[in-house]
């Protein structure tokens, strides 16, 4: 027997199963996949990321200052320096081990330095003589930096054991000192008896805690010899000019021990000056800096640690500076 519905049977099933479907979400617009953010924004990643940090493009085309240092190489088999060695004056050329110094470290032995800066950032360069055998700078190298160019620093930055050609703040750290006690009595000199803590207040340290992107280092892609650091301005305090100096060492580039002839007399340091009675190499070794560079300000030839500067004089005749300085060449060049 055929039974024969009325259509209007059919379209209450048919209104009914949709109702049933819209109450099952099944036709929601959710159901569309979400489109992914874009590419171009930077995703937050712990660390210290370029990408989610401030950080330096490259150095200013045009340099600030320079000056070269002597490289101890041709001496390093006589177990000797032939310049930039002056205790007294905080001038130290020491790339050797102590009491025997036959060992020569290339990569602690600074042959130039030079200095940069543009609105937002300060940057030095320190190249060495040389890498260890694996082409590697194994070392502690930093710039200090006397912001009212009394002679006395006030800001150290190390690095240790730079490797990567990009800025990274892995292995840096700056250091400063709050109470003012780097120098001693007489900053740049000597002073028996009279040592403070030196850099004692650590700022930054490799992006941690509050100051995450205000110092970097990196090796030129270039030159695997060369350091570049830079350093936010605006860490510093924004200061239009400073003296800068460069340092190279193993532990013996220790913050506390700033200034280090205040810390040791020349008898306990000794020298790497075969003429000395001091010699050899003591309890200060396995170390380097060069004399002072002036960024950002014309020198007077007076300020303490500075590099030697010619400075015309009134009839014309260059008047020197009364600090011992070298050429790019490493070539001595003293005060008369």
């Amino acid at each position: 027997m055929n039974v024969h519905l009325p259509s209007r049977f059919f379209w209450m099933i048919f209104l009914l199963l949709i109702a049933s479907l819209a109450c099952n979400g099944n036709l929601a617009a959710t159901d569309i996949p979400a489109s992914p953010p874009p590419a171009s924004q930077p995703i937050a990643v712990p660390g210290n990321t370029l990408e989610t940090q401030n950080s330096p493009v490259s150095l200013p085309e045009k340099r600030e200052n320079q000056a070269g240092d002597p490289d101890s190489s041709p001496n390093a088999t006589r177990k000797l320096v032939s310049a930039g060695e002056k205790f007294v004056r905080g001038l130290y050329e020491r790339p050797f081990n102590a009491e025997v110094m036959d060992t020569y470290f290339p990569y602690l032995d600074i042959v130039d330095t030079q200095g940069f800066k543009d609105d937002l950032w300060g940057y030095a360069t320190i190249s060495l003589s040389a890498t260890d055998a694996n082409g590697k700078l194994p070392g502690n190298y930093g710039v200090e930096l006397d912001l009212n160019r009394d002679g006395r620093g006030e800001w150290l930055i190390l690095a240790s054991n730079p490797s990567s050609p990009e800025w990274t703040a892995l292995g840096v750290q700056a250091w400063t000192d709050s109470n003012a006690d780097v120098g001693g009595q007489i900053p740049m000199t000597a002073d028996e008896n009279q040592p403070g803590d030196g850099y004692e207040t650590l700022v930054f340290d490799q992006g941690n805690g509050e100051r995450t992107d205000e110092v970097w280092v990196r090796v030129s892609a270039d030159d695997s010899r060369t350091i570049a650091f830079a350093f936010s301005l605006d860490m510093l305090g924004n200061p239009d000019s400073f003296a800068m100096g460069a340092w190279a060492g193993s532990d013996s580039l220790n913050p506390s021990l700033f200034d280090m002839n205040d810390h040791m007399t020349h008898m306990k340091a000794g020298s790497p000056l075969p003429d000395l009675f001091v010699y050899p190499l003591k309890e200060l070794a396995e170390i380097d800096n060069t004399c002072r560079i002036a960024i950002g300000f014309v020198p007077t030839g007076s300020e303490p640690g500075l590099c030697q500067t010619f400075i015309p004089g009134e009839s014309g005749a260059p008047v020197v500076g009364c600090t011992p300085s070298f050429s790019a060449a490493g070539v001595p060049m003293y005060c008369p």
